[in-house]
């Protein structure tokens, strides 16, 4: 009785808490101004960077997208950065001739850790831009893009700007999942934005002053990791400015991307988003962390024990049922902005397949190694 009793304290105090975090996340969504652009916002020079690794395939359609934006030709550059490819990317990226398009080629002698990080390190010593935009090679974006990120950077003055990113094209039931589960993911760091601790964003769609790039020093200190271009830059700059970080909600700046189409990639992109966590400077997002990830395993083990003792199955189903109400409520208001709202139907089955997928991310994300383009970091 006593054992039973302290399982159910436990359960009880880990339940509680992810509603108190899951609230947060409401809270803090709901605290984001939504953005419109003025009409006489001020333009400025700005560098867009991407950094491409074998995107033969993705990258004609991003160039596109780029050169199609509605802004003044003279005051944008975009520079891609070829790390290293064994395809066509540099010569598709050659094949574009246009001014704003500059193309650098890494050339790194020696085998490092952080050949993201060091790409676009290498382009920012070369940009004119008083604002750094950085995207990916597989993303695609409405012409209004980038007068939004910059109207935005003018009327609020951060020092760094978070943008939704989305997926879309999906093809399977599992690319869907994905899309919803990202949704949540792109949710959450905004709410903490908005709660004005910032605790994650995404480099696909992410602005910040050049300035205040090399007051912060840059990825000095964070550039023998692979990951982590966005988030710990994020912690860099929120810590220099007291949290001046912005999210800027607004469906012009949203940048579309595609799911992971098989398991196998899926695991390795987020066992590299998962590895940057130990790094984290603020151990309080570390704790907080540890403690959803033992909610969702007291959920798998109130199951398993209930096979056996009909009280845990209760209080594992229980649990299972709040988890889905609460991040319901959350996924409500985001899938709403994205104009995803038909996903929502898919919250049961992902509920089941998040929870094993988190137990298995935090620890196989902090320990040993993964694939990443091709090659295999820590």
């Amino acid at each position: 009785m006593e054992a039973i009793n302290t399982s159910d304290l436990i359960s009880a105090f880990l339940t509680i808490l992810y509603l108190a975090v899951v609230l947060s996340f409401i809270i803090g969504w709901r605290r984001l101004p939504g953005f419109t652009l003025p009409i006489d916002s001020k333009l400025i020079k700005v560098s867009i960077i991407v950094a491409a690794r074998n995107e033969e395939e993705n990258i004609s359609k991003t160039i596109s997208d780029l050169l199609a934006q509605d802004y003044d030709k003279t005051l944008m550059e975009i520079i891609f950065i070829d790390d290293h490819s064994t395809d066509g990317t540099g010569s598709i990226i050659t094949s574009f001739n246009d001014p704003r398009i500059k193309l650098i080629t890494l050339n790194e002698p020696l085998t490092i850790n952080s050949y993201k990080k060091k790409a676009i390190q290498t382009a920012i010593a070369q940009a004119e831009g008083k604002l750094i935009i950085t995207t990916d090679a597989d993303c695609r974006m409405g012409k209004n893009w980038l007068k939004t990120i910059v109207g935005y950077y003018q009327q609020e003055g951060f020092k760094m700007i978070s943008s939704p990113v989305v997926f879309t094209e999906e093809k399977s039931f599992f690319e869907r999942a994905q899309s919803l589960e990202f949704l949540y993911l792109i949710g959450m760091g905004a709410s903490t934005i908005g709660n004005k601790s910032p605790s994650t964003c995404n480099g696909a769609n992410l602005a910040y002053e050049r300035e205040a790039f090399y007051e912060v020093g840059g990825f000095t200190g964070i550039d023998d990791l692979a990951s982590g271009d966005d988030e710990l830059l994020l912690h860099k700059i929120a810590a220099k400015y007291n949290n001046k970080i912005g999210f800027l909600k607004n469906s012009d700046a949203i940048v579309y991307t595609q799911a992971k189409p098989t398991v196998k990639e899926f695991i390795q992109q987020r066992k590299r988003w998962a590895s940057k966590s130990t790094r984290y400077k603020n151990k309080s997002i570390i704790v907080l962390g540890v403690l959803v990830w033992l909610f969702n395993l007291s959920i798998v083990l109130n199951l398993v024990v209930g096979l056996f003792a009909r009280g845990y199955l209760q209080i594992g189903l229980a649990q299972l049922l709040i988890k889905m109400l609460i991040e319901l409520l959350f996924l409500i208001t985001v899938t709403r902005f994205a104009k995803r709202m038909e996903l929502l139907f898919l919250i049961p089955a992902l509920n089941v397949m998040h929870i094993g997928y988190i137990i298995f991310i935090g620890i196989a994300g902090n320990s040993g190694k993964y694939n990443w383009k091709g090659r295999m970091v820590k």
